[in-house]
């Protein structure tokens, strides 16, 4: 064995009998965690559970959930009623996040539960169930918001829907856009409707890449929890995209849509057969050396020509993530932050679409963000990426990394553990297990799911570099248990 492996099995002890109170429940297996759609409707369970989130107040929520799950509740049945409870009851305006969190949070949670030990897989989910509640309190203060019923009389029939949906939307018509999407929900495939959401969800720069997250958040929990949820889902989606300020959007010209107005024309003069391009490590580092400096309009072109001169997507999208995680690694903070996980949700909706000419729109979407986010954050450090230098880490396991309160020194420790290491997913569990353990904000849970899932998503050349500036935000194994360990803790023994 390895004596980075033997390290991380040592110091993983005390972390390990940290969590050993959710052995009082019984464990989520794997195949249970990846969910059956098919298997999950409202008169199976869902409805009831769904009454018991909105209903049990938050002191008394965890403890009701846990008899639950003694009593039979399953993992998928709760992740379904969480959902749906979330976009029924927390009003995704005036801006789509802050308290709107608790519902943009879900699919990462459950992207950490899926990636976890099958005893630890509720913590994430009970995490979450906390967030619901403190942001239903949030809205009942602040409006009594709560997602009202459909008027029927205005939903379009299922051949006018796509038709009535993309009008309401480029009018920003809240009532038309409820009810085409209501529409949508009812009779289209979830394919169809993504195809749709897509578009809406990158089409402008406002509140830091939120809208681009949620369409991939939302899209991704259907996909686990059925598409037959999709109906309020997708209602709460539409209400989100069309927020703005100021002037409607397609009755001005307002900074924030110009982007996606000037990538629609750019995205045509792009050679038919992009795709069959190869891959280059250069190219890659000659656009993330754009992407610090230039405008969006110039980072977009060069994004054109790269492409128009035989450089594969791969390696754009290698620039494109490199640069995120370069951001972060420049200034730490929530603006950068969110540059990584806008980044994150723009890729996943790139692979998912099936529309060319909305994949490479989708791609320049991504290259204007990254210097519209570089702009939003101010004042950067002059440090780079590919500049970055390992520091001998004389075996040093991650516990160790991440107990260094010096973050860039442990991130150097941390590129050279992963540069070495024969299981890099070492450092990528206990990563993940100290957000279980540490995390306060959903921002813990949405960044470190964008950063490991895109770990893999890059180039082996990029990908020790960008996981390892994830160190600069991630919970240090020093900081204090979060106060929800010790209650869930107690609700699960009691």
């Amino acid at each position: 064995m390895p004596a980075t492996r033997r390290h991380f099995l040592q110091s993983t002890t005390a972390a390990a009998a940290s969590l050993a109170f959710l052995s009082k429940l019984r464990p989520v297996p794997a195949a249970e965690a990846k969910l059956d759609p098919a298997s999950l409707n409202a008169d199976n369970g869902i409805a009831p559970t769904l009454r018991l989130l909105e209903e049990t107040p938050r002191e008394k929520l965890l403890e009701e959930v846990a008899a639950s799950i003694k009593r039979g509740l399953s993992y998928r049945e709760l992740l379904a009623a969480l959902m749906l409870a979330g976009v029924r009851n927390v009003q995704p305006r005036p801006q789509v996040g802050f308290k709107f969190h608790a519902v943009l949070v879900i699919n990462s949670a459950h992207l950490a539960s899926l990636a976890s030990p099958d005893q630890d897989r509720w913590l994430p989910i009970f995490w979450a169930l906390d967030r619901f509640k403190a942001a239903q309190v949030e809205t009942q203060k602040a409006n009594g918001w709560r997602m009202s019923p459909v008027n029927e009389s205005n939903v379009p029939a299922a051949s006018k829907a796509a038709e009535a949906f993309i009008l309401a939307m480029e009018t920003w018509d809240e009532g038309a856009a409820d009810a085409a999407a209501t529409a949508l929900a009812r009779t289209a495939s979830r394919d169809q409707a993504f195809e749709l959401f897509a578009r809406f969800g990158a089409r402008d720069f406002r509140d830091i890449g939120h809208k681009a997250i949620y369409v991939a958040n939302s899209f991704r929990t259907l996909e686990a929890i059925g598409w037959r949820h999709a109906e309020p889902v997708l209602r709460s989606l539409a209400y989100a995209l069309l927020k703005f300020d100021g002037d409607r959007p397609d009755k001005s010209d307002q900074p924030a849509d110009r982007p996606g107005r000037q990538n629609l024309e750019l995205a045509k003069k792009i050679r038919p057969d992009w795709q069959d391009g190869k891959a280059s490590k250069e190219a890659a580092a000659h656009l993330l050396s754009t992407l610090r400096t230039d405008t969006p309009e110039q980072c977009c072109a060069a994004v054109v020509e790269a492409l128009n001169t035989g450089v594969a997507p791969a390696s754009i999208w290698d620039a494109l993530l490199a640069a995120s995680g370069e951001l972060l690694m420049r200034k730490t903070g929530i603006v950068t932050l969110h540059s990584v996980t806008s980044s994150n949700a723009l890729h996943y909706t790139w692979q998912t679409c099936a529309d060319p000419q909305t994949r490479l729109w989708l791609m320049l979407q991504n290259a204007a963000f990254v210097p519209l986010f570089r702009a939003a954050a101010g004042k950067l450090a002059d440090t780079k990426l590919d500049e970055l230098e390992a520091q001998p880490a004389d075996n040093l396991s991650p516990e160790e990394i991440f107990a260094n309160k010096d973050r860039p020194t442990a991130v150097r420790q941390a590129l050279a553990y992963l540069n070495s290491a024969a299981h890099p997913e070492d450092l990528m569990h206990h990563a993940r297990r100290l957000v279980f353990l540490k995390g306060n904000d959903a921002h813990d849970y949405k960044y470190s799911s964008a950063v490991l899932e895109d770990y893999y998503t890059l180039s082996p050349q990029w990908r020790n570099r960008y996981l390892a500036t994830s160190l600069f935000y991630l919970p240090t194994s020093n900081q204090p248990d979060n106060k929800l360990v010790g209650r869930t803790r107690a609700a699960l023994h009691a």
